[in-house]
């Protein structure tokens, strides 16, 4: 049965909004659709061998050395836990295109220890939350080192929204960043980032940064749900 055009365009119209609504909160990630990221085995990942390991469900690094899952995605849900230390720097990272040289290829969401002296005067886009080197969020959630935290990042098209312990504290929308060297509002980026962040595949891998800065990060209820 064919569906009339008025239907169709409703319908298209619906989704379009309801993809770009923000999120309020953390998912419930024990509804359908939704998967482990990682095999407790990590067979499903790429990282140095002997650098990553999961121990009753926890997983961490013990050197500056990102692990990448294989699969590589499009629009998804990423729901996970993660606990800084003394210092912590690090990040998840989304739409990895090329997985060896990673940084000026992804998008990196900034986890942080806004506490340390170090980051806490920082640029503002280093802090936790941030799109990093890009954008700062809008608030610092993070707790102290040693609790557990939660993040839920939302990838749909060139927005990626990031919700840090129930509270929306990003919404970045890449298509607003045009240039290498200056971003919208008018801060400079690492002199590291080669490329326009709006012309990133928005197709690639996910991936964790390791032990930077000389401290650790813990990760554990690491969840997807591809959109």
């Amino acid at each position: 049965m064919r569906i009339p055009y008025f239907v169709a365009l409703l319908v298209a119209t619906s989704v379009s909004l309801f993809a770009q609504t923000p999120p309020k909160g953390h998912p419930n990630t024990s509804g359908p659709g939704w998967e482990y990221l990682f095999e407790t085995n990590l067979t499903n990942a790429t990282f140095p061998k002997g650098v990553w390991h999961m121990d009753e469900g926890e997983l961490t690094a013990t050197d500056d050395k990102p692990i990448w899952i294989n699969q590589a995605y499009d629009d998804f849900i990423l729901d996970l836990q993660f606990k800084t230390a003394d210092g912590t720097n690090s990040g998840v990272v989304v739409h990895a295109s090329d997985t060896t040289n990673w940084i000026p290829n992804s998008v990196e969401i900034q986890i942080a220890d806004d506490y340390a002296k170090e980051w806490a005067e920082a640029p503002a886009d280093w802090r936790c939350g941030a799109f990093f080197g890009h954008q700062a969020p809008t608030k610092s959630a993070v707790r102290k080192p040693g609790e557990w935290n939660r993040y839920t990042i939302t990838c749909q098209g060139k927005i990626i929204y990031v919700v840090l312990n129930n509270q929306l504290v990003n919404t970045i929308d890449l298509s607003q960043f045009t240039s290498a060297t200056v971003n919208p509002d008018g801060t400079k980026p690492p002199a590291w980032f080669s490329k326009a962040p709006a012309t990133l595949p928005l197709h690639g891998h996910i991936g964790l940064q390791g032990k930077h800065a000389g401290a650790p990060i813990y990760y554990r209820n690491l969840k997807i749900k591809p959109l």
